[in-house]
């Protein structure tokens, strides 16, 4: 089959590899009818190299029918329309039973000290093959591939694999309900889907974001929008203007470790990507590269005893944290991968009501061929050509 490889940094490949078969009788293996590219692929583009294997399959945002499923898994059958979560659990441990799914102690990979094992997504999480390619492998397939209805367009459902589920999660950590405001910093993927979900909820939504067509996007939804660079004094101080200086309820940092735009941390990045995986891979564990900036927005920029809520992955064990300020605002601190199984039953609720209240079918900006993916991580990594989500049809 066709898949979209890792073979070294900012060198994606798509090639020949074997097609997947059962491993454990809990498997399935899908047929992969359309397939997202993330931002958190980015981390593997660059800054997670270390712990990347030449010819990787890439890739956690998979839907597809079933061709194969193992004799331990009863309840999908051949035929049977699904979407994959990024995360694998198992639906029974004790992380499961509370909700945590993300932490599932049956997948979790303590030898890095991480949590639930993921699709296509580096040694750190289980080095398990991706859903960029024409076939894939679903690991505790009984619990993890969520059955959908025929008929809509896949574009429907191919969110519920990760977009969806980690914003709405954003958005229940922030814990914000209805007339109270939130700042969202940052109109990718995951920031423009957490406004969504919260304008849904009748929060007044103020995003920030320097990209004009993503604002844009948000805006057209309801949103009201900053652009960082035009805002003409600093970020926290315009969002006071807004909040009648108080500051918003609570703030989602939809950015993370975004590193490009600080040449420090391409610097320590580059630097880190020339020595030998034995001597980086501890160094990534250990070290502190962020870019905070988002961050330090937030802290800023909330009010005091407000919430934030972090969807946004950070990489750095030391980066700094104004440990005071956080204390002296009493702030709550909410971050995590999203528990993709605890919200799916809710979120696909709405995804089958006749109206497409989230605005999923046309959320995609670019609808590719598997072909086109090392350009388009190029693009998406870069903001170009107005490249927001891409779903690629293997």
């Amino acid at each position: 089959m066709r898949a979209v490889t890792w073979q070294g940094p900012k060198h994606m490949s798509v090639e020949e590899v074997p097609d997947p078969i059962l491993k454990d009788p809990s498997d399935a293996i899908i047929r992969v009818t359309t397939t997202g590219l993330c931002g958190s692929d980015l981390h593997l583009y660059d800054p997670l190299s270390p712990f990347m294997t030449a010819g990787d399959v890439v890739g956690h945002e998979p839907m597809g029918i079933v061709e194969e499923v193992g004799a331990g898994v009863t309840n999908l059958q051949p035929g049977d329309r699904v979407v994959v979560p990024f995360n694998i659990s198992c639906g029974e441990c004790w992380m499961c039973q509370r909700g945590l799914q993300s932490q599932c102690e049956t997948t979790q990979n303590r030898e890095h000290g991480t949590g639930a094992s993921l699709l296509g997504y580096s040694l750190l999480y289980g080095q398990v093959a991706g859903g960029q390619a024409e076939y894939l492998r679903v690991p505790l397939a009984g619990y993890g591939a969520i059955k959908v209805p025929e008929g809509p367009p896949d574009d429907r459902f191919v969110f519920l694999s990760d977009v969806l589920p980690t914003a709405w999660q954003a958005v229940e950590y922030a814990g914000v309900g209805s007339r109270d405001t939130l700042l969202v910093l940052g109109a990718g993927p995951i920031g423009d889907m957490a406004a969504r979900i919260a304008l849904h909820r009748d929060v007044r939504v103020i995003v920030a974001d320097r990209v004009p067509e993503r604002l844009a996007r948000v805006a057209a939804r309801g949103a009201e929008v900053i652009n960082i660079d035009e805002a003409g004094k600093e970020l926290a101080d315009r969002v006071r203007e807004l909040t009648g200086g108080r500051g918003t309820d609570a703030v989602i940092d939809a950015v993370g470790m975004e590193a490009h735009g600080s040449p420090v941390v391409e610097m320590t990045q580059k630097v880190v990507g020339m020595l030998p995986d034995a001597i980086a891979q501890p160094f990534i564990k250990k070290a502190g590269v962020d870019r905070l900036a988002a961050l330090s927005t937030a802290f800023d920029a909330i009010r005091r005893g407000g919430t934030i809520s972090i969807s946004g992955v950070y990489g750095g064990a030391v980066d700094p944290i104004p440990m005071m300020q956080l204390f002296d605002k009493q702030l709550t601190l909410r971050m995590g991968q999203a528990n993709v199984r605890r919200w799916s039953d809710d979120i696909l609720d709405l995804l089958t009501q006749d109206e497409d209240v989230l605005g999923v079918e046309s959320f995609a900006t670019h609808h590719l061929p598997l072909d086109a993916a090392p350009s388009a991580y190029a693009d998406f990594r870069d903001k170009k050509n107005g490249m927001v989500k891409v779903l690629f049809n293997p």
